[in-house]
């Protein structure tokens, strides 16, 4: 062994401190790394690995949230509250068509820690809920509820349109268990009332011996309903149209699904209604508790012995068409009326009343047609070059314009022609 040489702890050969590489390297000595103890090895590793892996664990447990289930609220010391709703799922049956309805789920609280129950999201605006506590106040949306108290949740609904109704409103809660709860209101919505059929068609009316029909009308209102007034806001032949209602009996009531009462809506044509075209709206003031307004249509063609043919007649519509008239040039056309039956030659038509006031009607001479019993007397029918604008095309904005005649027929001593007209410049 070179002078100033040791012998380390491992059995290795170590330079003196001194020396320098090349004297240790031109002096002999072999440098060696140390061989270190298998033992000392594994102790050092286990050291370390658990410094290491005992911070990973810590760092890793700051860094991630506990998750459901690796706390158990359930341990001894650990206070938690329970939420309980014994319901969650309310079907109210059938409903009226806008009318508002209520329903009450209660939540709980089962548990040893107040309970918070928040306010979430419904399914659409006509669902809308509220907390109320045990002395009937509302909250703003958010409520506690202390442990073994109740809360009660409120939601109100509105039936806007027929068919299935379904929504839902959702409540959270700090119930680890339960943070979530929707509650579901269900059910069908149904028409305030109801008329079948919905209009009364009469195809030919008699103008002698007058005509009868009826149409029930049921209602779906909280009461059966109790009628204020039947009336037609159209005056034109209110003489000869009747109404009357009368109570539709149980049995028939009970067939109807959701109805809670009806009527019998009676109408009468009577002997002596104008030939032509009629139409009446009929409304039926009601209380099912709430007042509405049930409307049913009458409409129908009334027939005798008078009859019109002619230039721009339709006699599917029942009304003289004369379409769009030029204001500067005017227009002028031909009816015919044609009478038969026993009264035909009493028959003298005399204008009463004419819309637009600018048309001109004159009546003219009645002549047999050939040598059947039939009379037919002409129509001459003008619009006047200079005539006013106007409109009175037949819809609901324009209404149609009218030629009022008094026949001398004893049994339709009146004719009315509807007729669609608008003048322009």
């Amino acid at each position: 062994m070179p002078a100033g040489a040791t012998i380390d702890g491992w059995g290795a050969r170590v330079a003196p401190a001194d020396m320098t590489m090349e004297a240790a390297q031109t002096g002999g000595i072999a440098m060696r790394m140390p061989v270190p103890n298998a033992w000392r090895v594994a102790l050092f590793a286990l050291l370390v690995g658990g410094t290491l892996g005992g911070g990973s664990r810590a760092l890793t447990a700051a860094l991630r949230p506990w998750r459901l289930g690796e706390f158990d609220p359930a341990k001894p010391g650990n206070s938690v509250p329970r939420v309980e709703a014994p319901s969650t799922q309310y079907s109210f049956g059938t409903m009226a068509e806008g009318a508002e309805e209520t329903h009450e789920f209660i939540i709980g609280n089962s548990g040893e820690a107040n309970l918070t129950i928040t306010r979430g999201a419904t399914s659409c605006s006509c669902t809308v809920s509220d907390f109320e506590d045990s002395a009937g106040g509302d909250s703003d949306g958010e409520k506690a509820v202390a442990p073994g108290a109740a809360a009660r949740l409120r939601l109100r609904w509105r039936g806007k349109q027929g068919g299935p109704f379904r929504q839902q409103a959702t409540v959270f809660t700090n119930d680890p268990r339960r943070p979530e709860i929707a509650f579901v209101i269900e059910g069908t919505v149904v028409p305030v009332w109801k008329a079948e059929p919905k209009s009364i068609v009469l195809t030919r009316i008699s103008a002698s011996g007058g005509e009868q029909a009826s149409a029930r009308i049921f209602t779906y209102g909280k009461e059966a309903p109790s009628v204020d007034s039947v009336s037609s806001p159209d005056s034109e032949n209110s003489q000869f149209v009747s109404f009357t209602t009368e109570p539709l009996p149980a049995e028939e009531v009970a067939k109807e699904a959701g109805a809670t009462g009806g009527f019998t809506l009676n109408v009468a044509i009577l002997p002596g209604v104008p030939i032509g075209p009629l139409r009446k709206t009929v409304s039926v003031a009601l209380r099912v508790p709430e007042e509405v307004t049930a409307e049913v249509v009458v409409e129908g063609t009334v027939t005798g012995d008078l009859a019109l043919a002619g230039q721009g007649w339709d006699s599917s519509r029942q009304a003289l068409q004369l379409g769009t008239v030029s204001g500067r040039a005017g227009q002028h056309i031909q009816l015919f009326i044609t009478a038969k039956g026993p009264h035909r030659d009493a028959v003298r038509p005399v204008v009463r009343e004419v819309v637009p006031a600018s048309m001109l009607v004159e009546v003219g001479e009645s002549k047999a047609v050939g040598t059947s019993a039939v009379v037919r007397i002409p129509l001459t029918i003008t619009i006047p070059a200079g005539s006013p604008p106007c409109n009175h095309i037949g819809s609901k904005q324009a209404p149609a314009g009218r030629i009022i005649l008094d026949t001398g027929h004893p049994d339709s001593p009146t004719m009315s022609i509807p007729v669609c007209v608008t003048i322009g410049p």
